[in-house]
């Protein structure tokens, strides 16, 4: 997906860079090796590329040589006394599946719980750590909703509430699959990073508490609630119903999990994953019937978006 963005949409990169070579650890991979073993690493994170062993996104077109390809790094890894913390999903999807909608189209939850039984069934030997996403709310609201990463869509709440409904219901069927098919031989673990900023109140004001708990609810608490507690977190869903009902919708504006739904996603982590690279101290913008107009992101969170310090 970056190498089609970076290459369609020159313009919106910095200095017009894209990863045709990068660090070229695709060549590389053995000197990478030796200089982790070098520095006395003895856990190493890296990302499978999706497309590179399912170059159409789906399991009837699998890539030996992708295959091969991890197989050596996760076999000399383990050789080298260097455990492979691996990724399933880091921003590769397949254009294929990116013309069909991407992460906005819940069929890309099958074809990712697809994807990731070929990676158990192939790596499992030597994997016994497996992230399914890695930051799925940069992806969302990057991605979908901002516009200001790949893909570059900005379709605001629509793109983002259908980003997160996709995201969480793949990772949970890459879960199950793992745990129903491969847990009882390859005995690792799984689970989701989310990436979130963390959200403090701006002064100690209940009115200012109030609304960092609820920034946090709206962006970290949307993908990791329904994992750990099931469902949405009931803010998110009050919110956007409230609004939706007030900006003259018929039904909110959030998707809607069925109840077995909920129940499939609910304990789908074996661990907390969490990345987050600063802190935003947050004030209340909005109460939840004001500036009733355009639907937003922005408006149903009712918060600024957190300015990391």
């Amino acid at each position: 997906l970056w190498d089609w963005y970076t290459h369609t949409y020159p313009d919106r990169i910095d200095e017009q860079d894209t990863g045709d070579v990068a660090c070229d650890s695709y060549h590389k991979w053995r000197e990478d090796i030796e200089l982790l073993k070098a520095l006395g690493v003895n856990h190493y994170r890296l990302s499978i590329s999706w497309s590179r062993l399912l170059p159409n996104g789906t399991v009837n077109n699998i890539n030996p040589k992708g295959i091969e390809y991890y197989k050596n790094i996760f076999k000399t890894l383990r050789e080298n006394n260097i455990e492979p913390l691996v990724t399933l999903y880091h921003w590769d999807l397949p254009i294929t599946l990116h013309e069909i909608g991407g992460w906005t189209n819940p069929l890309i939850a099958e074809y990712f719980a697809e994807y990731a039984r070929v990676c158990f069934r192939e790596f499992g030997e030597y994997v016994k750590t497996w992230i399914t996403i890695n930051e799925p709310q940069s992806t969302c609201w990057g991605g979908y909703a901002a516009g200001a990463k790949a893909p570059g869509y900005s379709l605001d709440w629509e793109g983002l509430y259908l980003c997160a409904y996709v995201h969480v219901l793949a990772h949970a069927k890459a879960y199950h699959v793992y745990d129903e098919e491969f847990r009882s031989s390859q005995n690792g673990r799984i689970s989701i990073v989310i990436d979130s900023p963390w959200a403090e109140p701006a002064s100690n004001s209940s009115v200012d508490i109030a609304a960092a708990q609820q920034e946090r609810e709206f962006v970290l608490g949307i993908y990791a609630n329904p994992i750990f507690r099931g469902n949405w977190p009931q803010i998110v869903i009050d919110n956007i119903a409230t609004r939706s009902k007030l900006e003259g919708f018929a039904r909110s504006r959030l998707p809607q999990f069925t109840q077995e739904e909920i129940d499939f996603i609910n304990g789908t982590a074996d661990f907390f994953g969490l990345n987050t690279y600063g802190t935003g101290l947050i004030t209340l913008q909005n109460k939840v019937d004001e500036d009733i107009g355009t639907p937003s992101y922005s408006l149903d969170k009712g918060t600024p978006s957190a300015d990391p310090r």
